[in-house]
């Protein structure tokens, strides 16, 4: 059985697609032949990484080079009896640690949002028979059916369907169902938005049914790969952060030199 990445499901034909997955529409796939693939590409369930605490994600915004430099420089400020300054840094330092905290509160949102989008159960047909079982059962061969009300459990390659429209605003943002149209070959190069013979993993149907062969599972399917974007993201600095940092830097400079005259015995000179 070939696998192929899901940017060419949608440009090949039906019986191209069956005779790939090695899978039959009317039959499905043998018991024994999930159990071979299931063994081979794992459950159908995205990947969760151990989360950190709240109290971990906030003192881990304390670990950073710069927050050290301002902590010498409120602890140096308070040696100097500067206490409305080392009010200011230390204010400065919190503030920084809220803004980090906040951006990484909403990563860990997201990856619980994802995570629940995902479909507890599918109905599929295996050894020719109709059946439900757990969506983390899902094997890539699978035949999946799909009804109005139904959230789509892996991607899938449409094989036919009547009517189908299906909810796709979580991965495309459009706000219309799409018509689904399986029989359809699709350029090579169409956006994913426009592949109507596709269903993509907890998109929702909304009206129409549908069956499809399972092509990508767990962390291959597009949300999965969603999720992924979301974990190696780095945090971008906002205009905010960049004004805290380079206040801090002008603050630090300046508490520097006011301490060094301070050692050499020179008048202290006011810098703010």
């Amino acid at each position: 059985m070939t696998v192929l990445p899901n940017e060419l499901w949608h440009d090949l034909s039906t019986a191209e697609v069956i005779a790939l997955l090695e899978t039959n529409l009317e039959q499905g796939l043998h018991s024994l032949e999930v159990q071979r693939r299931q063994r081979h590409y794992g459950p159908n369930a995205l990947t969760q990484k151990k989360g950190k605490g709240p109290v971990i994600i906030f003192l881990e915004q304390f670990n950073q080079p710069l927050i050290y430099i301002l902590l010498a420089a409120a602890a140096i400020t308070g040696l100097l009896r500067e206490w409305v300054d080392m009010t200011v840094i230390l204010a400065v330092i919190l503030i920084n640690a809220v803004v980090g905290f906040l951006q990484e509160s909403k990563a860990v949102k997201v990856m619980e949002a994802l995570a629940r989008a995902m479909p507890s159960k599918a109905t599929i047909i295996r050894e020719g028979k109709k059946q439900q079982i757990l969506a983390t059962e899902l094997t890539p061969g699978d035949i999946v059916c799909l009804q109005s009300g139904d959230r789509v459990p892996a991607d899938l390659r449409l094989l036919n369907c009547r009517n189908l429209q299906i909810d796709e605003s979580a991965l495309t943002g459009e706000s219309f169902p799409v018509d689904k149209q399986p029989i359809k070959q699709l350029p090579l190069n169409t956006p994913l938005a426009d592949r109507c013979n596709m269903a993509y993993s907890s998109t929702l149907v909304t009206y129409g049914v549908g069956t499809g062969a399972v092509v990508a599972i767990g962390d291959r399917t597009e949300i999965g790969r969603i999720k992924e974007m979301v974990v190696s993201a780095e945090i971008l600095a906002t205009p905010l952060t960049r004004q805290i940092e380079h206040f801090s830097l002008v603050l630090t400079k300046g508490h520097l030199e006011k301490f060094k005259l301070h050692s050499s015995g020179q008048p202290l000179r006011i810098f703010f």
